[in-house]
C-alpha cells in the first residue's frame, strides 16, 4: 500500500484515455501482475483511470479479489446475487441442484450483474433445496465461466450516471458446472454480507486516488492533495481489519463521510475548469454515484452501534 500511495503521489498525473471498456480492461495498470493485492489494485486503478467509471470498476474488481483472493488475475469478475424480488437470502430464487453424476445444476435469473456484458467469470447466488429446520434458504456461491452452455446475458441500457459501466441480466437454464465450481462456505455469512463493506472500501479509495490524480494535475491547493491521502491512508487501515466487526463498521461510516467531504469539497474546484472541460462535466454528471446505497451504509452504522452498545 505504502509503494502505491506513493505512486499516486509523486507519478505522471496526465491520464491515457479511456472512452469505453475495452479502452480500460487490457490497459489496466495491474495487468500481466500476479497476486497482486486488492488495495494496490483499486489505488493504482483509480489513478490511472481518466473517469470515475474506472475508477469505481478497478475498486470493484479489487473488493472481488478481497473477497475471493484465488479468482485468476485475467478475469473480469462481476458478482451476481440481486434478483426481481431483492437480494436478501429469502429474495433469491435462483436454484442449486446436485447432478447423481457430480457436479451442479443452475437456474434462474439475475436482475442487475456490474460488467456484466463484458465479464468473462461470473460469481453467482443461489439457493440449495430446503432442509428440515431451516431458517433460511442456504445459499452458496458459484464460479461460473463465459461462456458457459445455458447462461444468455442481455445488456442493460447505459444508467444517468457512470454509463461508461455496462449492466447485464442473467438468465441461467440448465446451466451444468463441475463439483469445483462451488466456493467452499455459507453463500451469504462468507460472500454477500461482507461484500457491501469491501466494495465501499475499495471503490471509495479508487476514487479517491482518481480525485488525487485530478487534483494534482490541476494544481489545486495542497491541504486538499494531503486531505485526500489521509482518507486514502485511513481506508487501506480499515481494510486490513475484521470487515465483519462493528468497530470497523463504524470507523468505517466515519471514513465515508470524510471521503464524501471531500467530493463536496472538490465541487467548486470542478467549476472553476469551466463548462468546456469534459472531465469536469462527467464528474458532475457521476456524483450521483456517491449517494447509491446511502440508505444500506446507514443501517449498517446504526447496526454496529447497536451490537457495540449490547457488548
Amino acid at each position: 500500500m505504502h509503494a502505491a500511495l506513493r505512486h499516486a503521489l509523486s507519478a505522471d498525473p496526465q491520464a491515457r484515455p479511456q472512452p469505453t471498456v475495452t479502452d480500460w480492461w487490457p490497459h489496466r495498470p495491474w495487468a500481466g501482475a500476479v497476486g497482486t493485492d486488492p488495495l494496490a489494485m483499486a489505488l493504482l486503478g483509480g489513478f490511472a483511470a481518466d473517469r470515475v467509471a474506472w475508477a469505481f470498476a478497478s475498486g470493484y474488481q479489487a473488493a472481488l479479489r478481497a473477497l475471493c483472493p484465488d479468482l485468476p488475475g485475467d478475469a473480469l469478475a462481476a458478482f451476481c446475487v440481486t434478483e426481481d424480488t431483492g437480494n436478501r437470502p429469502r429474495d433469491i430464487r435462483s436454484t442449486l441442484t446436485a447432478q447423481a453424476g457430480g457436479g451442479w445444476q443452475l437456474d434462474g435469473a439475475k436482475r442487475w450483474t456490474t460488467l456484466g456484458p463484458s465479464g468473462t467469470l461470473l460469481l453467482v447466488a443461489a439457493a440449495l433445496p430446503p432442509q428440515a429446520g431451516d431458517e433460511r434458504p442456504q445459499l452458496r456461491l458459484l464460479r461460473v465461466p463465459v461462456p458457459t452452455p445455458g447462461l444468455a446475458i442481455t445488456p442493460m441500457p447505459a444508467t444517468r450516471f457512470v454509463p461508461e459501466v455496462p449492466h447485464a441480466t442473467l438468465r441461467m437454464d440448465s446451466v451444468h458446472l463441475p463439483a469445483e465450481a462451488l466456493l467452499p462456505g455459507d453463500g451469504y455469512a462468507r460472500y454477500v454480507k461482507p461484500f457491501r463493506t469491501l466494495e465501499d472500501l475499495h471503490v471509495t479509495l479508487a476514487v479517491l486516488a482518481y480525485l488525487l490524480r485530478e487534483a494534482r494535475a490541476r494544481a489545486w491547493p495542497e491541504a486538499f492533495r494531503e486531505q485526500l491521502a489521509a482518507v486514502m491512508a485511513l481506508l487501506a487501515t480499515l481494510a486490513g481489519e475484521d470487515v465483519q466487526a462493528p468497530a470497523t463498521h463504524v470507523a468505517l461510516a466515519g471514513a465515508l463521510h470524510l471521503a464524501h467531504a471531500s467530493y463536496v469539497q472538490a465541487q467548486p474546484l470542478w467549476a472553476a475548469a469551466g463548462e468546456g472541460d469534459e472531465a469536469a462535466q462527467r464528474w458532475q454528471r457521476d456524483a450521483a454515484l456517491f449517494a447509491v446505497a446511502g440508505a444500506a451504509r446507514q443501517q449498517r452504522a446504526a447496526t454496529a452501534w447497536q451490537r457495540l452498545a449490547a457488548g
